[in-house]
C-alpha cells in the first residue's frame, strides 16, 4: 500500500508539471526570417532594337581630279588632263535611323541616313582664266554596321555600305559661268565608338570614307564643248547622339 501511495503521488505530480507547463503556454523557437539583398536596378546593356539620331561633321581631304578635254562636235580639239583637283571641305549636319541586334558580344544591323551642309571649294586650274568649283548638296547612305561591345556600355564598330550624292559642278572664264548638277554613287566604309551614357541615350565619333566613282560632265563653251571627269570623293568625320526604343 505505501509503494501504491507514493506511485501515485509521483504521477500526479508529473501531471501536474505538465499542466503547468501547457498553461504557461510553450514558446516554439523564434527563427530570424532571411532579410533579401536590395535590388539595383543596372542599365540595359542589350543594344538591340530600333534607334534615332543626328549628326554633326566635318568633310575634308577631298581629291577631286579636274581635266578638260576641249571638243568640236566630236572632234577633240586639245585634251588636258590632271590639271589640278577641287579640295571639297565644310560643315555637315545629318540625320539617321537603324535597328541592331546583338548576338554575345556581336551588334549588327542596318541604318540610312540622310546628311547635307555646306561642302564645297573652287579652285584656278592651270589653264587661263578657267575656275572650277565643285559642290555637295546631298548624300544619301545605306550600310551595315558590325561590332563589338567591349563592355556592356561601350561598342566599337566597323560599317561598310552604298551611298549616293547630288552634286554641283560650276565652271568660270571669260565667256561666263556653266553650272552643271549632277548624281553619283559609290561606296563608303567607316569606323566608330559608341558609348551609352542613359539605357536609351548614347554618343558616338565617327570617321567615314566615301567614294563616288568618276562621272564625265559635258560644259556648253563659246567655242567649243568642253568635257571634264568629276571625282568627287573625300573624308568625313562625325560626332552625333543615338536615342533608342
Amino acid at each position: 500500500m505505501r509503494y501504491t501511495a507514493v506511485l501515485a503521488t509521483c504521477a500526479v505530480g508529473s501531471l501536474s508539471a505538465a499542466s503547468g507547463a501547457l498553461a504557461g503556454g510553450f514558446a516554439a523557437p523564434v527563427v530570424e526570417p532571411a532579410v533579401a539583398a536590395p535590388v539595383v536596378e543596372t542599365a540595359r546593356d542589350d543594344w538591340t532594337g530600333p534607334y534615332v539620331g543626328g549628326s554633326l561633321g566635318y568633310s575634308f581631304g577631298a581629291d577631286d581630279e579636274v581635266g578638260l578635254d576641249f571638243y568640236d562636235g566630236d572632234s577633240l580639239i586639245e585634251r588636258n588632263p590632271g590639271l589640278g583637283s577641287v579640295d571639297v571641305k565644310g560643315v555637315t549636319a545629318g540625320v539617321h535611323a537603324g535597328y541592331r541586334w546583338q548576338r554575345n558580344n556581336w551588334v549588327f544591323g542596318p541604318e540610312v541616313w540622310l546628311e547635307g551642309g555646306s561642302v564645297d571649294a573652287a579652285d584656278d586650274v592651270s589653264l587661263d582664266g578657267i575656275t572650277v568649283e565643285s559642290s555637295v548638296n546631298y548624300i544619301i547612305g545605306l550600310h551595315l554596321k558590325t561590332g563589338y561591345a567591349v563592355d556592356p556600355r561601350t561598342l566599337v564598330y566597323g560599317t561598310v555600305g552604298a551611298v549616293h550624292g547630288d552634286f554641283d559642278y560650276e565652271m568660270s572664264d571669260a565667256g561666263g559661268t556653266t553650272t552643271e548638277g549632277y548624281s553619283a554613287g559609290g561606296y563608303s566604309v567607316g569606323l566608330g565608338v559608341e558609348r551609352k551614357v542613359r539605357p536609351n541615350l548614347a554618343v558616338f565619333a565617327e570617321w567615314q570614307y566615301r567614294n563616288f566613282g568618276k562621272t564625265d560632265l559635258t560644259f556648253d563653251n563659246t567655242t567649243a564643248e568642253v568635257l571634264t571627269r568629276a571625282t568627287p570623293e573625300h573624308h568625313n568625320i562625325k560626332a552625333g547622339v543615338n536615342f533608342s526604343f
